[in-house]
């Protein structure tokens, strides 16, 4: 520490690219380095030292050479960054040695020169830096310190705190030594009477990255947040912790995104450890991790917690345990037991406390999802593991890559939260469940919080559309995806998104639209639920505007009672004027006093419900799951809902007058079933005649 050290190194250093206030912006290597020691007790100074740097790209900037006055000549005949280091490292060490002194720690004029140049460059070439490189003072924080009316710590520079303390500037020309001989001069006058200043605002760089658990309730700083896009898929927080060598992460701040399918989309939300680190990260947008160039923005300490937040015991449980590497497993069989798991494991890759440190990810209801999360004490346990990648367990083929702990709680939090569409009911012949089920259709208006996405492929699925969306899907609404199909049931290539505001809406207009799909490109529209009531009863939305659908038959009126998914009464005085001739006027059920049923309408199926089949109708129908797979296309009568009962549960009900032309549909027929079949099935219930399509 530099309050109990004896003498400083005050040090600088330069880039092939960008200087000052960019220093290392640009990923330029270092051509340049310059130091020179202090004896913080003696008030001595010790030999100037510079050294050339050549890097492994010959090739200067510009600008480089304007702000430096270097050439290639200059840095040619240098020797590489690591044997720098080495000399740089027996040289202080001699000093200090003569000087009578043991501990020194590093005074730099900012620290990029640290953490934005020096850090990343050894890390990508694999360079172990001395321990000095660790820590290190800012000496414009502790003049800050020293003399807080000079003004801002991050506003300050050699020259205003030189003319602040009536010193004149150095007239050195050659860059390096200027900047050492200035700090040099600041730093004895500091020392001296009346400043009498001890050096003790000590900055650190984290040796490593420490993995570990994020509650939902904790305060997450969001000016300390950023999104990294552009992730190799098999990335971990360590190489993503890497890639932000010399920033210090916070406990467990890396948390890996993953997409529709629970695989990773590569993209990442790190947690700084304050807000000058975040933005120092944010310098680092399109600096390369291998051959990708990685997209850096800023973040929000909400969209963290999304992430990487969780709140379950068993999670919490399973990751406190320190210093673990974690592996995933995926594809597991269904019945797979942990014993299965350590079995397959093998002696050679020990799991952490045997079945203890194995964790199953299970559905809310307890089924498993074929995931898992395993503990290893130390890396070559894991690479053991790793292995059995696509070996075979089972009948089934094992995944194994490394994993996060804000991965386990992304993947936990993911199966036991609500998804974004609606799970299957229970049973797919039951309507009683089916009739009451909230409507997944919002109210009419005018706010434009949802998009249309058109020219979808017809093999899309929710899963396609998710990961179209990419980093918009965190905000798509609860149950907010819906698949819009024809009159066959069959995919349109639209669908329409429920975002959580207009302005989330906006965005993906903005980002997405014309985006490619399977080699098809999507157009994608903000809309409001009134416009997209209107396009479903089929009217066009595109960029100029919306029209009305085409209209022959006469207009009938919207049903009023749609059990699964009724039509908002705000639209029907618009939508009534579009209504395209394929929906009859529903009859309302008649019940006695002995039921209590619901009061629901049904439509009787007439000749004009399939009437102008050239007309692009669209119906009300919500995502997959629940799609016309799953939910009536109509809604049923009470006797059909009795009909759909099992045969005890018919018995016991309560005597209903039957209604005739009440619909069901029937999920699940054996390919062979006919006509004869089917009313079979339904023997003992009246059937109108010509009713099995």
């Amino acid at each position: 520490m530099a309050s109990h050290s004896d003498t400083l190194v005050v040090f600088f250093g330069a880039t092939a690219g960008e200087n000052g206030g960019k220093l290392g912006s640009d990923e330029r290597e270092i051509i340049l380095l310059v130091w020179q020691i202090v004896d913080l007790h003696e008030k001595k100074v010790g030999k100037l030292h510079k050294c050339f740097v050549k890097p492994d790209t010959l090739e200067l900037t510009d600008q480089c050479k304007e702000e430096t006055g270097l050439t290639v000549d200059d840095i040619v005949k240098a020797e590489p960054l690591d044997k720098v280091l080495q000399q740089f490292q027996q040289s202080v060490s001699s000093e200090v040695k003569c000087l009578g002194r043991t501990t020194y720690t590093l005074c730099v004029d900012s620290p990029l020169v640290i953490r934005q140049a020096l850090h990343p460059e050894a890390s990508k070439k694999n360079l172990v830096l001395p321990e000095i490189f660790f820590s290190f003072v800012d000496v414009r924080k502790e003049f800050h310190k020293c003399c807080p009316n000079a003004g801002l710590a991050q506003k300050l520079t050699l020259t205003s705190m030189l003319e602040y303390v009536g010193l004149p500037a150095v007239s050195e020309e050659s860059i390096g030594v200027r900047e050492v001989r200035s700090m040099v001069q600041l730093t004895l006058c500091i020392l001296a009477e009346p400043h009498n200043h001890k050096f003790s605002c000590v900055e650190t760089v984290n040796y490593k990255f420490d993995s570990g658990t994020c509650s939902k309730t904790e305060p997450v700083d969001s000016e300390a947040v950023i999104r990294a896009r552009g992730l190799p898929w098999q990335s971990s927080d360590q190489d993503i912790a890497r890639f932000f060598k010399g920033l210090n992460i916070a406990k467990g701040g890396v948390a890996l995104c993953l997409n529709a399918q629970g695989r990773r989309n590569g993209e990442a939300l790190v947690r700084f450890i304050n807000s000058e680190h975040r933005d120092l990260a944010l310098e680092r947008h399109k600096h390369h991790m291998g051959s990708r160039y990685i997209e850096v923005y800023k973040a929000t300490g909400e969209e963290f917690l999304k992430i990487a937040g969780g709140t379950s015991n068993e999670v919490a449980q399973f990751l406190s345990k320190e210093n673990q590497v974690i592996i995933r497993m995926r594809g597991l069989p269904f019945t797979a037991t942990p014993q299965d798991v350590l079995a397959f494991l093998g002696p050679e890759s020990p799991v952490t406390d045997g079945t203890e440190g194995l964790l199953f990810v299970k559905y809310p209801d307890g089924r498993p999802t074929g995931d898992a999360f395993v503990l290893f004490s130390c890396e070559e346990y894991a690479q053991n593991a790793l292995k059995k990648h696509k070996q075979i367990l089972g009948k089934r083929y094992i995944e194994l890559f490394r994993s996060t702990a804000a991965e386990v709680q992304q993947v936990l939090n993911r199966y036991m939260s609500t998804p974004l569409i609606s799970t299957l009911p229970p049973s797919p012949i039951m309507p009683v469940p089916v009739l009451t089920t909230p409507p997944f259709l919002p109210a009419a208006s005018s706010t434009r919080d949802c998009v249309r996405l058109r020219g979808l492929p017809y093999t899309a699925g929710i899963e396609d559309i998710l990961e179209f969306m990419g980093e918009h899907t965190v905000d798509i609404k609860p149950h907010g995806v819906h698949m819009v199909l024809n009159q066959q049931g069959r995919p349109s290539g639209d669908a329409f998104i429920q975002m959580k505001s207009p302005d989330k809406a906006f965005m993906v207009a903005q980002k997405c639209h014309k985006k490619t799909m399977k080699d098809r490109y999507v157009e994608v529209f903000q809309c409001s639920t009134e416009e997209m009531s209107i396009v479903l009863m089929g009217g066009t939305l595109n960029r100029s505007g919306l029209s009305p659908p085409p209209c022959k038959l006469p207009c009938l009126s919207p049903p009023t009672a749609y059990a699964a998914f009724p039509t908002p009464p705000a639209i029907l005085s618009e939508a009534a004027l579009y209504q395209p001739p394929l929906l009859a006027a529903p009859r309302p059920p008649q019940t006695t006093a002995h039921s209590p049923a619901h009061t629901l309408a049904y439509y009787p199926p007439q000749p004009h419900l399939y009437m102008n089949m050239n007309m692009n109708y669209t119906a009300y129908y919500p995502s997959p799951p629940v799609s016309p797979s799953t939910v009536g296309y109509f809604a049923a009568s009470p006797a059909v809902a009795v009909a759909a009962q099992p045969h005890h549960a018919a018995a016991a009900a309560s005597p209903v007058l039957p209604q005739h032309g009440a619909l069901v549909r029937m999920q699940g027929l054996p390919y062979n079933t006919g006509v004869k079949d089917i009313l079979s099935f339904f023997q003992g219930y009246q059937s109108k005649l010509g009713g099995v399509p």
